[in-house]
């Protein structure tokens, strides 16, 4: 006998229902003196992405593996939140022999009609995570539009964030990242910059030895050192994946001016931008 439990965040009271799922499951277990506990298998986060869940592929492995007969679980959502994830496992465990009982939902992976009922609510289940999705989104846009999203204040290299969420200049920083841009515009190259770092020994923002040339082209390219932010430069195109991808017109992108003091002008950061167009054409 085999449990799995899940709760969707970190959250204080939401890790306290996981030791709680846990601490039932294992007890349920121990009733039933014929019955040999293969292990509670849980996960805290999203239930739409099967492959990123660690408990629930342990709790797959062992049951490929002869470990577990049947599989305990609270609710269909806890088991998961997307259709054809949830159809792919579910056919699997039943072509393993292994058997799950829904226990909210009083279904069992063995009766006949089963994978009728399993793929109607598990479509539920999904369209009401979309639903939470589209409603995460439009109270971030509604940020944006205000100019009130707390990514305003995130902080980049040349900054701390101040007291009242505002970037503040970090002055020993901000006269490495005017040195970076006086070198890119007197010809220096991204890889001939990160050796000129290196020889006066200033780490990179993540306190590296080198400074990547990567890590100096998006220094170059950030708006932030003008004083601007531009909010949504990357969006998530299918909630189901949740990756994070460029923003190349699938959303609007917001112009917030003025956010905090500058490190580098308008003109000096518009020179830089033409500068790296007429090397990339290079």
């Amino acid at each position: 006998m085999a449990a799995y439990c899940r709760v969707s965040s970190h959250h204080e009271e939401q890790l306290s229902s996981l030791v709680a799922q846990q601490e039932y499951y294992d007890a349920y277990i121990s009733e039933h003196p014929k019955w040999i506990n293969a292990g509670i298998f849980s996960d805290t986060g999203s239930g739409l992405i099967s492959s990123r869940r660690i408990g629930f592929q342990s709790m797959m492995t062992a049951c490929r593996q002869g470990k577990v007969d049947l599989i305990l679980v609270k609710s269909i959502g806890r088991f998961a939140r997307n259709t054809v994830d949830l159809l792919e496992a579910t056919r699997e465990l039943s072509g393993l022999g292994v058997d799950v009982w829904f226990e909210s939902n009083q279904i069992r992976l063995g009766d006949s009609k089963s994978e009728m009922i399993l793929s109607v609510v598990a479509a539920f289940y999904q369209n009401e995570s979309l639903n939470h999705s589209e409603n995460i989104k439009w109270g971030i846009h509604r940020c944006f539009e205000t100019g009130s999203s707390s990514f305003t204040g995130r902080r980049c290299f040349g900054y701390i964030t101040g007291l009242n969420g505002v970037l503040v200049i970090e002055e020993e920083e901000a006269r490495v990242v005017e040195m970076i841009f006086d070198l890119y515009l007197s010809g220096k190259s991204l890889r001939t910059i990160s050796g000129e770092l290196w020889l006066r020994e200033i780490p990179s923002p993540r306190g590296h030895r080198k400074w990547g040339i990567e890590t100096i082209s998006k220094l170059l390219s950030n708006e932030k050192y003008t004083g601007n932010v531009i909010l949504q430069k990357t969006v998530v195109k299918d909630y189901l994946i949740g990756k994070q991808v460029k923003n190349q017109g699938y959303e609007q992108m917001y112009l917030v001016s003025n956010c905090h003091e500058p490190i580098i002008s308008q003109e000096i950061f518009d020179w830089v931008q033409q500068e790296k167009a007429k090397r990339g054409k290079k």
